[in-house]
């Protein structure tokens, strides 16, 4: 009978076929710093439900919590926590759901225990910030902050595109003509995502602009492959602007919140960001126009007018 920790090396050689390649690496980190530490050297066919509650727990309370050196990045800091927990508990199910394609035990023994709730950050630029990012981007521009990732920033800002997708955008993908992206290998598979005016504009400009050879939008500084140092630059310029707690994923979530806070129906939001799964958009829901709450406003807009004589 395997261990858990070979049976995850063996799920991760031979049982993920069917996951993207992005996911890959942060399956990995999640098996080689919380799995394997509090798991790896039991055996499969030993691992109960009660095993499962309490590598929960452990890792929600940071018992695999690590401050590390690491060769490429410097440090490799480990919190752990209860989203850290759920998530890994998760692949956990998958991991053991290929342990029973094996014959090697009967039931999963993740199946009905309860994770905590994964509090997923859904932070949402106001207008009043939307308009800080505006001048904040401008004024970077003239300042000649790097131009690949503020019109990286900007395209995040008018798609609602994943980084990546921006990122490693190429020519070929871009239909100017028919005002869309057509992107093969995004992270829920095949999508075309409309442009609209502002990214059209954006990309026309940069196409006229073009001169490099490698076929990407916005081609690496130095050698081969796309640019990727849109994070360091969002850092300096979000700083610089006063919005210190806003990730560049947020402005993927700000797309979404303005389309539902204007009407856009929820499936129609889903779609245009990707998502697989229509309850992935359901996060937006409270911010959908609610036309009892709207009559409510006005008919307390003309008592208060008649109130006061108006």
């Amino acid at each position: 009978m395997l261990t858990v920790s070979e049976l995850c090396d063996t799920y991760m050689a031979d049982g993920t076929g069917t996951k993207k390649a992005s996911t890959l690496p942060v399956d990995k980190g999640r098996i080689e710093r919380h799995i394997k530490p509090l798991l790896g050297k039991r055996k499969v066919s030993e691992i109960n439900q009660a095993d499962i509650r309490k590598f929960l727990k452990n890792v929600s309370e940071g018992a695999t919590a690590s401050d590390t050196k690491t060769v490429s990045r410097g440090r490799a800091i480990v919190k752990g926590g209860k989203g850290t927990a759920s998530r890994t508990v998760g692949l956990l199910g998958g991991i053991f759901t290929y342990a029973i394609e094996l014959g090697l035990i009967q039931a999963n023994p993740v199946r009905g225990v309860k994770r905590y709730p994964d509090k997923r950050n859904e932070r949402f630029l106001t207008g009043k910030e939307l308009a800080t990012l505006g001048h904040g981007l401008s004024a970077a521009e003239a300042q000649g902050l790097n131009g690949k990732a503020l019109n990286i920033i900007k395209l995040l800002v008018f798609t609602g595109a994943r980084r990546g997708e921006i990122e490693a955008l190429r020519w070929s993908k871009v239909d100017t003509a028919g005002r869309r992206l057509r992107l093969e290998d995004s992270k829920t598979g095949q999508k075309s995502m409309p442009l609209n005016s502002a990214a059209l504009d954006i990309l026309l400009n940069l196409q006229e602009r073009a001169e490099d050879r490698s076929g990407f939008v916005f081609p690496a500084t130095d050698g081969d492959g796309h640019y990727v140092g849109t994070p360091r630059i969002w850092s300096i310029l979000r700083e610089r602007i006063g919005l210190h707690d806003v990730r560049l994923h947020d402005l993927r979530h700000s797309f979404a919140s303005v389309g539902v806070v204007n009407g856009a129906p929820l499936m129609v939001v889903g779609a245009l960001l990707g998502h697989a799964d229509h309850s992935t958009t359901q996060r937006y829901a409270h911010l959908a126009y609610d036309p009892l709450a709207a009559a409510s406003e006005q008919i307390g807009q003309a008592i208060l007018e008649a109130l006061s004589g108006r």
